[in-house]
Parts: C-alpha cells; structure tokens; sequence
C-alpha cells in the first residue's frame, strides 16, 4: 500500500443524502434556504488552465509553493452543507492559480509559455471536523481579461462536485502589490469586479477575506462555500464499499494522542489503516490479519508510536477474498 494507491481513492469520498449530479450545482443569493442561513456557492467556469490533481501524487499537499516568488498566502476554505448548513468534513478540495507572474503550471501555449510539466501552485487537502481545508501557496498575480483569483473545486462524491472561484477585496490586494512590487512587476491589478466576466454578474460569496497575521508573517484570506448536501454525525452513516465495509469517523474528534476508528466488516479479512500526513507522505501504519466480519473498534495510539497530535487522513484497507476494497477520513487534531 503505497502513497499512489492511497491518492487512488481519495477522489470517491462522498457524503450519503448528497443531491446527483443532475442537480442544480451552485447558485445565487435567490437559491438560499427558507431562513436565509446558507447560500449555494455560485458555480464557475474550472477555467483555462485546469488539471486533474489527482492524476499525479504530487499534489496532495498543503504547501503548493514549489519555491515560486510571492508573498506567502494561507488559505482556508469552510465547507458546508445546504440542507443543514453544518460543516461537511472528509471532503477533497482542489485549488490552482496563476503565479505572482500570471502564469498557471501544466500548460504551455502563446499567452501560458514554457508551462507544460510544471505543477506549482495546484493541491489538494480534506476538509476536517470543522469543515475547514488549509493550504499554503503565495497571492496570486493577474493576467490580461481577469481580476485576481483563485480557483476551488469541492468534491462532494462520485457524481458531483461543485467548481467555483474566490476573489479579494480590491483595497487590501492593491496594497499588498504596491508593498511587494519588487515580485509583483506587472503593478496593480487593472480590472474591476464589474469588468471581470466571472464576478460581473455578483460576488458576494465569493469575496475572501485578507488579512497579514504579524505573528506568522503570512496573509491568510478565508471563505465559506456551501455546497449541495448536509453536515452528519460521525458515525458509521457515511460508507464507501458499502457491499464490504463501514468506516465510521474517528472517536473522539478532535482528538489528543489517541483516537478509535470503528469499522465494520460484511466479511472477514485482512485490514491495514495507514496514516498519511497532508503533504501525502504515510508516517504510520497499522495491521490487523484475520479480522472476523462484525464492528471492530481499532485505536490508534499515536503517543506510542512517536506522532505528534496533528491532521491526518486515515486509510483504511480491506483485503478479502472479493478483492482490495479502500476508503478515507481525515483525523482532526484538538487544539
């Protein structure tokens, strides 16, 4: 079992109670529940330069930077559920945006050269209890016909995912680039949101927000995006494989030292659960042979085996004699 197999099924995660993928996938202020308290993210174009992330290993990760020039950006986006509003976890989000030159890596063509092969400034996170997927990359430049941006995608399951856009507040990015114009040569940002074809039509929840923390000397913008669904209990509601086994979320969550996984199995088999770090690189490992079919509760001390309390997402692998059957959760740390 190893990093690729894992990066494999990450893209299956799902929540039960979702909406198809012939549902309506975001919308404006007109699509927010009866009382008002969530509003669908509107949907976007993924744009011209998007990838697939999960083709390629490298991009599960938090830091995105790959050493490119730029002032350091934390990004945090919340995901919610609309039918409840109440933070959706286990969730992939996708990010990618150009470089503080303009530029998206992975292409190569007249207005993007010398691209192709590159993979800077794209990744992907889970979203933890609170709902919350962190990544660290740099601000974005901007390039002729579009205002500032960065491009998000939710996966929600198998059929559905929503693809959006953030942008900033339009004082505090002119002033970030006017106080690092040494890295940001092409100067202020010319468009307005009324001229920029993908928030002309509204932006309101798609404006970030921005704001330097001294401490970290880092900026960090943060947006909430509502997606079709609910936010559930953890439990062993939410399953993938549900013909071999449940995975129920990690107990408690947040957790400090140890935390229970439980899980049920329709047969009996083999089980490894595999810790992984949110840079993708697997820092544990543990192994049950001969598992009967019933619940099991397998607790993972992570005190006894050096790990500092931290976010991971958990694998869990199932071998039986129907085949190799995987799912994953992310593990949220107490603070």
């Amino acid at each position: 079992m190893d990093k690729r197999e894992f990066l494999r099924t990450s893209g299956l995660l799902g929540l039960a109670g979702v909406l198809p993928v012939g549902s309506a996938l975001a919308g404006g202020a007109s699509e927010a529940d009866e009382a008002g308290a969530c509003v669908l993210i509107p949907t976007e174009t993924a744009g011209p330069f998007p990838l697939d992330l999960t083709a390629n290993a490298t991009f599960f990760r938090q830091d995105l930077r790959e050493g490119q020039a730029g002032v350091p950006l934390r990004v945090r986006l919340r995901v919610i559920g609309f039918g409840n509003c109440a933070p959706m976890s286990n969730l992939r989000v996708n990010i990618w945006h150009c470089s503080a030159a303009g530029l998206y890596s992975g292409y190569s063509q007249n207005n993007n050269p010398g691209q192709a092969g590159l993979t800077y400034l794209r990744g992907y996170q889970f979203t933890d209890a609170d709902g919350v997927a962190e990544f660290l990359t740099i601000f974005p430049g901007w390039y002729n016909g579009r205002i500032c941006h960065i491009h998000f995608q939710v996966y929600v399951n198998a059929s559905y995912s929503a693809i959006s856009q953030l942008t900033f507040p339009i004082a505090e990015k002119q002033a970030l680039y006017a106080a690092n114009s040494s890295i940001y040569t092409s100067g202020a940002d010319p468009m307005t949101l009324a001229s920029d074809n993908v928030f002309s039509d509204g932006y309101q929840y798609q404006m970030a927000t921005l704001t330097f923390n001294a401490d970290t000397q880092e900026y960090e913008t943060f947006l909430e995006v509502t997606v079709q669904g609910n936010g559930i209990p953890t439990s062993l509601e939410e399953a993938l494989n549900r013909q071999q086994f449940l995975v129920g979320q990690n107990q408690p969550n947040p957790y400090s030292g140890s935390t229970t996984i439980p899980v049920q199995l329709l047969s009996g088999g083999d089980v490894a659960v595999d810790l992984f770090d949110l840079n993708g690189k697997r820092v544990h490992q543990h192994l049950l042979q001969g598992l009967g079919a019933g619940e099991h509760r397998i607790t993972l001390d992570l005190d006894a085996a050096g790990l500092p309390t931290a976010n991971y997402v958990y694998q869990v692998e199932v071998r039986n004699a129907q085949g190799v059957h995987r799912t994953c959760k992310m593990m949220t740390a107490a603070h």
